[in-house]
């Protein structure tokens, strides 16, 4: 009887200790060892999986023990039309608007300002159709023309896509002189040229503005000409462009009869002004030794010189600055590149080097075929539809048009003209595509 009782207890100690190791085997598979540690600079991996555990029926989900749950990452916004709507989406906050650009308060929008008088509606808004075609940021347009050609400014600016028109406001004013007689500055050189010297004075609530002739064509966003701004000293308060790169030929070194500036005198067909400076400046001259404002200083100026000046207003800037020369930003020709630059030989090295940004056809080159070349560009910008395609519709057919005129001395230099359009027609191009239609539907 002891030697079966021993032999059962013996048996059970046996049987116990199978079940202890047993368990013991068991919790180590449910606990794995945690992986070894690996060097800061050592590239980050994805954890490997760690076995699913059923739970027990009615008993909740439990993670393992030294196991982080990891919240699931949420589908990145597909590249294209939809995932650039997702991710405009996700940036806007509530109650912005619908667009990537971010919408810029009044007082940093640019300011272009043109005086049309006579026969300049369509010219006038053929230049500034070129403006709004490649420009980034907001325009506000100050039109200064007559009664008779009010309405229908408005009109055709209004008959615009909607995808333009948002890129400009426009107001148009009439033709004032706040001093003098308004019809002897009306009548100086060209119908109502000389407003412009009157901008200063009418747009008080304007801080920097860009005035342009009528026959003035941007080739390039006029962002690029407003930065300009940013290069003007402590003392400059208006830029312009010489009116000839070699002073021996130029014009007013030959035949001016009142002083100019420099030595080539400067072009006022392209004239970037903070106003804010002008009218708080007291400017040198040649009338009474103390200095004189702005508005003060125009018609005693006029008065003085009228006899001695042949281009107008052009003329009485180029006495201003020749009298406050420290006032004065000269910009490059790229910027005002008239038929002079090329019509004897190309005279403009920055068009050569950087391509035409600003064109300037004077001389009535838009209406006659005098300069085929000037003549293409602007028909070419007047005729392009505005929701064409800008390689198809303009800068092809051009480049066809400027195989007409290699027999002129401006046509034998077609890189000149096309660079910056070029250029500027490419970032529209792949701004469009990339960023609206995205990278993944181009094909």
């Amino acid at each position: 009887m002891k030697l079966r009782s021993k032999a059962a207890a013996l048996l059970l100690l046996a049987l116990a200790a199978l079940l202890l190791a047993l368990l013991s085997l068991r919790a180590g598979r449910a606990e794995p060892p945690a992986p070894p540690a690996r060097p800061a600079s050592a590239p980050q991996r994805h954890p490997a999986p760690v076995p699913a555990r059923w739970p027990a029926p009615g008993a909740l989900p439990v993670a393992s023990p030294g196991v982080r749950r990891r919240r699931p990452q949420r589908p990145r916004p597909r590249a294209g039309r939809r995932g650039a709507a997702r991710l405009e989406k996700l940036a806007r906050r509530p109650g912005e608007p619908r667009s990537f650009q971010a919408v810029l308060p009044p007082e940093l929008w640019i300011h272009l300002a043109v005086v049309a008088c006579g026969n300049r509606l369509e010219e006038t808004l053929v230049m500034l159709k070129s403006a709004v075609l490649f420009s980034h940021r907001k325009i506000q347009f100050h039109i200064f023309t007559e009664d008779s050609l009010k309405p229908e400014f408005d009109k055709q600016l209004r008959q615009w896509p909607d995808s333009y028109t948002k890129k400009f406001e426009h107001r148009i004013y009439p033709i004032t002189f706040s001093v003098g007689n308004p019809q002897e500055w009306k009548k100086l050189f060209k119908p109502c040229a000389a407003q412009r010297l009157f901008l200063p004075v009418i747009l008080k609530d304007v801080d920097s503005l860009l005035y342009v002739d009528t026959d003035v064509l941007f080739l390039r966003p006029v962002d690029d000409i407003w930065k300009l701004l940013r290069l003007f000293n402590s003392t400059q308060l208006a830029a312009m462009a010489p009116e000839h790169e070699i002073p021996k030929i130029g014009w007013y070194s030959r035949f001016a009869r009142h002083p100019f500036y420099g030595s080539a005198g400067v072009n006022s067909g392209v004239m970037l002004m903070n106003l804010t400076r002008i009218r708080s400046t007291q400017f040198k001259n040649s009338m009474i030794p103390t200095g004189l404002a702005w508005e003060d200083m125009l018609y005693p100026l006029y008065q003085k010189y009228k006899n001695a000046i042949t281009w107008g207003d052009q003329d009485l800037l180029n006495i201003i600055f020749y009298f406050n020369p420290e006032c004065l930003y000269v910009f490059p020709c790229q910027w005002n590149y008239r038929p002079d630059h090329c019509m004897y030989g190309s005279n403009c090295r920055e068009a050569e080097h950087e391509g035409v940004s600003v064109l300037h056809g004077n001389r009535g080159v838009y209406h006659d075929d005098k300069q085929p070349t000037f003549k293409a560009l602007y028909e070419a910008i007047r005729d392009f539809p505005f929701q064409d395609n800008l390689f198809q519709s303009m800068y092809y057919p051009l480049q066809l048009k400027f195989l007409e005129t290699v027999h002129t001395l401006c046509g034998r230099i077609p890189q000149v003209f096309l660079k910056q359009i070029e250029k500027t027609m490419k970032r529209a191009y792949e701004k469009h595509v990339i960023i609206h239609v995205g990278p993944n539907q181009m094909h």
